[in-house]
């Protein structure tokens, strides 16, 4: 066992990285249960932002109007100590508008004035209803931690991650996301209807004059412990293996590509994917209280990562085969 270095003295110090696994599964446990005081439903869901948070990665989350993405997101912000800012991406939006702009003062020098990127957790909501050339402006944050103005660079806060929401079934004036912008996000995210009983209890719960405080349970260096701790989590060679495969598969004319992607997809998955599937299962892992993650873990996170790294073709749209489809051949047929 190596020994863990503390990112803040008044942390509780961990003999071994097996006792600061079970405690980061009781933290995850008690961020759940905090963020279900107000998220009634939606388990998996959250289960899927919070790996996407301690893997650092960037999530989007798709879903008609009224789903509750954007308090889930202001909710985990207040569960996890983090600062936090919503930009409301809309066609006149600018790049200037996210990063920041520089202006006089009054000794008529230039001043740098911080956008709402600067924040730890950024909600980018709909982020489809706003041009490329402004899209684009997320670029560098998500990747690099750092976005440049006036030909200055300024570092992000650690932790740093943006939680992009789309609607999918409004589409006039909205603008696709480019690929590469999307190859950024380390999920694509999926958020449905409440069950009959859920949707009971969200009526009750938000048509009264109940007030639900919420409680802090995770500071910022928590969060960056917890990170460098899942990137620390040992991977048998065979599931990489079949997170690599799995990844593979996706894309049609490479040799040995099974027929179903042959058939449906014009393009694939890259290597950015193979990452987030074994990055995403160690953290998959530890929230399930496992040392080391096995195939399930690599299966649980990888329609998350894959949905938005497949292109189908034609073919696959006329006859109505969804990625997720796709997908769940592909994971059985990696298996094999």
């Amino acid at each position: 066992m190596l020994f863990l270095p503390l990112f803040n003295r008044n942390m509780k110090e961990y003999k071994d990285e097996v006792e600061a696994a079970d405690d980061f599964g009781r933290k995850v446990r008690e961020l759940k249960a905090e963020v279900a005081k107000i998220i009634v439903g939606q388990d998996d869901v959250i289960d899927a932002v919070l790996t996407s948070v301690f893997s650092n990665g960037h999530c989007l989350l798709v879903g008609v109007p009224g789903l509750a993405k954007t308090l889930l997101v202001n909710t985990l912000a207040d569960v996890l100590g983090l600062s936090f800012s919503r930009i409301q991406f809309t066609p006149d939006l600018m790049p200037s508008d996210i990063v920041g702009s520089e202006i006089l003062d009054d000794q008529r020098n230039f001043k740098f004035i911080k956008g709402p990127i600067f924040a730890n957790i950024v909600l980018a909501d709909e982020i489809n209803r706003t041009p490329p050339k402004t899209q684009s402006a997320l670029l560098e944050a998500m990747q690099e931690r750092m976005v440049t103005a006036a030909g200055h660079r300024y570092t992000l806060d650690a932790p740093f991650f943006v939680l992009a929401t789309q609607n999918p079934i409004e589409q006039e004036g909205t603008y696709p996301l480019p690929e590469a912008q999307l190859d950024r996000f380390m999920f694509n995210i999926w958020v449905d209807y409440p069950t009959f009983e859920e949707e009971l209890s969200i009526v009750k719960a938000t048509t009264g004059d109940n007030r639900v405080e919420l409680s802090t349970v995770m500071t910022a260096e928590e969060i960056l412990f917890f990170q460098n701790l899942v990137r620390k989590v040992p991977v048998p060679d065979g599931v990489i293996d079949y997170a690599v495969r799995l990844a593979n598969s996706t894309r049609p004319g490479v040799n040995g590509s099974p027929e179903m992607t042959n058939e449906f997809v014009n393009w694939g998955a890259g290597p950015r994917a193979s990452q987030y599937l074994i990055l995403g299962a160690k953290c998959h892992a530890l929230m399930n209280g496992k040392y080391s993650p096995d195939n399930e873990d690599v299966r649980a996170v990888a329609t998350n990562v894959l949905r938005h790294r497949i292109v189908r073709n034609y073919k696959a749209e006329a006859e109505g085969v969804s990625t997720e489809t796709i997908i769940d051949e592909l994971m059985q047929k990696a298996t094999l």
